[in-house]
């Protein structure tokens, strides 16, 4: 901005300069008082939204992400009624099987072992049902 002269009253006044607005911010910056004024195109700016930009890859990856959360849960509830099916009375004869890569097995018939076993199976597959129940309901995309 260029100095002017303007007539005011009968007597000719110099306008501000920007030389000067900048010696004064920098002089109340100095002193520590807080100066940003606001330009139009500042006001304009901020007035604008700015919209996130939505990437489909990202959001593609989120959605299978979903899918097989949902597919954990529905896997671990058929388990869960698989084994509230599970008969083991002390009358019938039930037997615990387990088989690791090498062909090793165990073995047992004893009801009382076997009903540890599936209780605790169960309560460790509710809870892990639970988490992720947690993370579907507070998933966004």
């Amino acid at each position: 901005m260029a100095t002017a002269t303007v007539k005011q009253n009968g007597t000719a006044k110099k306008a501000t300069s920007t030389k000067k607005i900048v010696q004064n911010k920098l002089a109340k910056e100095a002193i520590g008082e807080p100066t940003s004024p606001i330009t139009k195109e500042a006001s304009k700016i901020t007035q604008l939204e700015v919209k996130p930009i939505i990437n489909l890859d990202e959001r593609m990856q989120k959605f299978e992400k979903l899918k097989g959360l949902a597919q954990q849960r529905e896997r671990l509830n058929n388990t869960l009624t698989e084994l509230n099916r599970f008969k083991y009375n002390q009358s019938d004869s039930s037997s615990f099987y387990l088989k690791d890569s090498h062909g090793l097995e165990f073995k047992t018939t004893n009801s009382n072992l076997t009903h540890l076993i599936t209780n605790h199976l169960k309560i460790t597959l509710e809870t892990r049902k639970k988490e992720i129940e947690k993370q579907l309901i507070l998933f966004q995309l």
